[in-house]
């Protein structure tokens, strides 16, 4: 990829694992048959070789053909100054394919609103990648070491 554009990070090395054991499949799907192994972290490299990881390749949202990096809308989110966390996902959506659906944990004692998110995130962001839809949360989905489950979102979602 030239400097700046977003691919698939890979690597190659004596450390890569040689493949799945006992998943041929598996191990096609992930490793080139040159040794090339596909980390499914999408990155960009700078001029000086320095890499900078985007986000992970299956939490991309594909929205009316542009990629949004929930990664990136969650980092402006972050900055929001009644957001505790936030966490981004994808919901479907006829038109466009899919959409950004920003899950919020309010900071202690504040209130913000929808509309509050959103025009934050328009302050801030490209408009493909302005969330549509902002959902208040206690907590979200998380792995044992604290890290956000963003597949497991919708489980969070309520009807309107």
């Amino acid at each position: 990829m030239p400097a700046g554009e977003v691919g698939e990070l890979m690597i190659r090395g004596a450390i890569v694992m040689d493949g799945y054991f006992g998943n041929e499949k598996a191990t096609q799907e992930t490793i080139e048959p040159d040794g090339w192994l596909h980390t499914g972290d999408l990155a960009t490299m700078d001029r000086q070789g320095n890499i900078s990881i985007v986000d992970r390749k299956k939490d991309m949202i594909l929205t009316a053909g542009y990629n949004v990096y929930p990664a990136e809308i969650e980092r402006v989110l972050a900055t929001h100054p009644d957001v505790a966390l936030a966490a981004v996902g994808s919901v479907a959506d006829e038109l466009k394919g899919e959409l950004a659906k920003a899950y919020v944990i309010p900071k202690e004692g504040c209130s913000p609103s929808e509309e509050d998110i959103i025009a934050y995130c328009r302050e801030h962001l490209a408009a493909y990648k302005v969330p549509r839809a902002v959902q208040f949360v206690a907590d979200v989905p998380k792995t044992s070491t604290g890290k956000i489950m963003r597949r497991e979102l919708h489980t969070l979602d309520v009807s309107d």
